[in-house]
């Protein structure tokens, strides 16, 4: 799994890869489709592919032109959400007639189909060779047997991004690239003293933002070393403790933000936390004011999110050797690479970053291989096997942000209170942890 470059190793990936190329039509196909919520589709027949990934109109048109050159052959492509997309997984196998060949999601997704919805993927695997995928990533298509169940496709992650005016406000003798999150505060304080007392440092904690894959994916690895399992640890206590100070010399309208590249680009923020996909555009615009940089570490390690996306054949794909070239079509290093070029995705596999890659998509690359590669790496996913009720784990942390950060409520209730929430969940969907928690057991349980 590494991106490399000319005279260097580099390991890049990207994540949700959403969708892939033409539509269902056709009146199997258009049955089919009904029953899809977010259907989308190009062409009239071929090979179909079901996705929860690159709904969005102009993601999956780029993604479907990108499709045509790198596949010969036609490929109806279907979209859908999360919970929808394994229910029409399980209703048409348990009903023997599955009328696609291929699935697309992110490890989450993929992840309860496990129990005979998938068909195994050694053999595919193997026939596919080294490609480079990282140790972690294939690790993660075993979906916690001894078999592998998908292929890694390509991967995302979140990302500090700051401009030169801040990157003259860093602390003495701090490098922008081995942040702590204590260098991390003296810099966000550093700045808004340099902006006479006005925060310059911004977090996507708006109704759509994706401020809770922060305290999943990174507050609480790199302060615990685990999201669920130490949900109310002592240490959990203090990474709140850290986020107050924190979130004290945040621009306060980050409740507003769901997008931090907008913010950054307007100048309301220079010091910006987000999904890369949501940061690339600051960059673009003037590339040579912007950094991309990794996650800050903690008393831990350095915790980060990783959103991987596999390809799985179906335990009864009506159509396995097309799916399966298809499948070898994408996992190509050229294919992967002109992913990152069409929706900012970065490859799982060795490739090399083209000379005439766009800066932004380079910086993104190389801020993600500084995480991953860190000695003090925790890997953390996004809750997995939670299907439509992932929504209520999220709502679980934001309620204790905005309790404990924007409320000024204790802590230790907080966290106590919203602990038998999270458990009462955990205990009726009956599902195992995953990382950076112990994927052991059949129940995933808060300390």
């Amino acid at each position: 799994m590494a991106v490399s470059r000319p005279g260097a190793s580099r390991i890049s990936r990207r994540t949700v890869l959403r969708g892939i190329a033409a539509s269902a039509a056709g009146a199997g196909i258009a049955a089919f489709a009904s029953g899809c919520t977010g259907f989308a589709t190009t062409g009239n027949s071929g090979l179909v592919f079901l996705s929860t990934q690159f709904r969005p109109v102009e993601e999956a048109e780029r993604f479907r032109e990108l499709l045509r050159t790198v596949y010969p052959a036609e490929v109806s492509y279907v979209t859908s959400e999360e919970g929808p997309f394994i229910g029409q997984v399980r209703t048409q196998h348990d009903a023997n007639s599955v009328q696609f060949a291929l699935l697309g999601g992110v490890h989450g997704d993929l992840a309860p189909l496990v129990d005979g919805y998938l068909a195994e993927a050694d053999g595919l695997l193997g026939e596919l060779g080294d490609l480079g995928i990282p140790p972690e990533y294939l690790d993660l298509a075993k979906l916690g047997t001894r078999r592998s169940w998908y292929v890694p496709w390509a991967q995302a992650s979140y990302l500090l991004a700051a401009d030169e005016d801040a990157l003259g406000q860093l602390p003495p003798g701090v490098r922008e690239d081995e942040l702590s999150y204590d260098d991390l505060l003296d810099w966000a304080i550093a700045a808004r003293r340099a902006n006479g007392n006005r925060p310059r440092f911004g977090f996507p904690a708006g109704p759509a933002g994706l401020l809770h894959r922060f305290l999943q994916g990174y507050l609480y690895p790199s302060f615990t070393g685990g999201q669920i399992t130490t949900f109310r640890s002592p240490e959990a206590v203090r990474a709140w403790e850290y986020l107050r100070e924190l979130w004290a010399n945040c621009v306060p309208s980050s409740t507003t933000y769901e997008m931090m590249q907008e913010a950054l680009v307007a100048g309301e923020a220079t010091i910006a936390w987000d999904h890369m996909a949501r940061l690339v555009d600051a960059p673009r615009t003037q590339p040579g004011r912007w950094r991309l940089l990794p996650a800050p570490r903690g008393p831990r390690g350095l915790g980060y999110m990783a959103v991987v996306t596999g390809l799985g054949l179906p335990a009864q794909s009506n159509d396995r050797a097309g799916a399966t070239d298809l499948i070898k079509a994408l996992s190509t290093a050229s294919a992967q690479v002109e992913l990152l070029r069409a929706n900012a995705f970065l490859p799982v596999v060795r490739a090399e970053l083209p000379d005439d890659l766009e800066p932004a998509l380079r910086m993104s690359a190389e801020a993600v291989d500084a995480q991953r590669a860190a000695d003090d790496a925790i890997l953390a996913l996004p809750p997995v096997g939670l299907a439509e009720r992932e929504g209520e784990v999220t709502k679980v942390f934001q309620d204790c942000f905005r309790s404990i950060v924007l409320g000024g409520a204790n802590i230790r209730s907080t966290l106590d209170s919203q602990a038998r929430v999270l458990q009462r969940l955990l205990d009726e969907l009956r599902v195992p942890c995953w990382a950076p928690d112990p994927v052991t057991g059949a129940r995933c349980e808060v300390a």
